[in-house]
């Protein structure tokens, strides 16, 4: 039996899970991404994919924040031949430019993640600024209690910064350009249970001293000051 959409307008129902047919969407999808395929079978992805996400991310507001459910749709404007359909549906809840919370569903299952995912502005100088200083040894107790569950992504350098000592004790963190931790869990039945919902949020509850270490520190792309 096919699922019903809530109406337009309505508030969305209570998060049971992601469905088994969201994967298989985004299975059938990865052999078919075509914008004739998508008009043909976009019903499933509002009601086991979209619908989903967005009733996992209201129920997540009021501790983390306002969300963002990122359309399905790839601009292909600038992407010459890629496909036209995302083959992932993301959410995201932003603290500060590029500093966010990230759940993210596709074939391959659950994707929760979460951190400083795009230089942009003055942010790599004060992040790095705040690496050589005092919150540096509070950046790496953090990471330390995190390693030993997510995967941590710093997308360093391949050098060193311009003025930073081969034998800097922090010079792998130096090198980073953006720091982010995620994990991903295959597909299974407990994905299409609430379980999925409690795995997310401990997931973003473990991660938050990082998140939040980022957003006073790393900060927004611009300066501060420049908005009084």
């Amino acid at each position: 039996m096919t699922a019903r959409r809530p109406a337009a307008g309505s508030p969305p129902a209570e998060f049971t899970g992601f469905p088994a047919q969201g994967f298989e969407f985004y299975d059938a999808l990865a052999e078919n991404n075509s914008r004739a395929w998508w008009q043909d079978h976009k019903g499933e992805y509002l009601t086991y994919v979209k619908a989903p996400m967005v009733a996992l991310l209201a129920e997540l507001t009021d501790e983390f924040g306002a969300p963002h459910v990122f359309r399905p749709y790839r601009d292909t404007r600038f992407h010459k031949g890629a496909d036209p359909i995302k083959d992932h549906q993301g959410g995201v809840v932003q603290v500060e430019d590029a500093i966010a919370y990230y759940v993210q569903v596709s074939a391959s299952g659950l994707m929760v993640a979460g951190g400083w995912y795009a230089p942009l502005g003055r942010q790599v100088a004060r992040y790095r600024e705040s690496v050589e200083g005092p919150a540096g040894a509070e950046l790496e107790r953090i990471l330390r209690s995190l390693r030993r569950s997510w995967e941590i992504d710093g997308r360093p350098m391949k050098t060193r910064p311009r003025g930073v000592d081969a034998d800097h004790p922090r010079l792998d963190l130096l090198r980073n350009k953006m720091l982010t931790v995620s994990r991903t869990y295959p597909v299974e039945p407990w994905l299409g249970t609430r379980k999925a919902f409690t795995t997310v949020r401990s997931g973003w509850r473990a991660m938050r001293p990082l998140v939040e270490w980022l957003a006073d520190h790393v900060g927004p792309a611009g300066d501060p000051a420049d908005a009084l």
